[in-house]
């Protein structure tokens, strides 16, 4: 599996997910970092946009929807790499997130495996088929 040395921020409002796929990115080097609240987490990219080499986030979520954050996040930083995850969604499709400018769209439940090689693809810039 694709291995990395990044700095990673997860999103998402369920505890129990964020703290799988910090599990899971760890163990493939990467350093790190799981907010649950979506607010939280602008706030903290907000303080230092440079530290996050990629963002992951859910895409339903309360207060904010992850789309929406991922919109601020890009207003900060366009160059921002980010993977948007989701259940189902009516709201969502791949090619509206393409549209808004996030590189990357999983689908939950991720795959170790999936998810390590998008992330890989990412942050390599070699997006082109990274749509999960």
């Amino acid at each position: 599996m694709p291995t990395g040395t990044e700095c990673i921020l997860i999103i998402d409002d369920e505890p129990f997910q964020a703290d799988i796929g910090q599990q899971v990115l760890e163990r493939l080097g990467y350093t790190v970092e799981t907010q649950n609240d979506g607010n939280a987490a602008l706030d903290l990219f907000r303080k230092q946009p440079e530290k996050f080499d990629l963002v992951i986030t859910d895409m339903t979520m309360p207060k904010i929807t992850g789309d929406r954050l991922a919109q601020k996040l890009l207003d900060i930083r366009p160059d921002l790499p980010i993977i948007l995850c989701t259940g189902y969604s009516e709201r969502m499709t791949e090619e509206k997130a393409q549209k808004l400018g996030i590189r990357g769209f999983a689908m939950k439940p991720i795959v170790m495996k999936e998810i390590a090689g998008l992330v890989r693809r990412i942050l390599d810039g070699t997006h082109e088929n990274s749509m999960q």
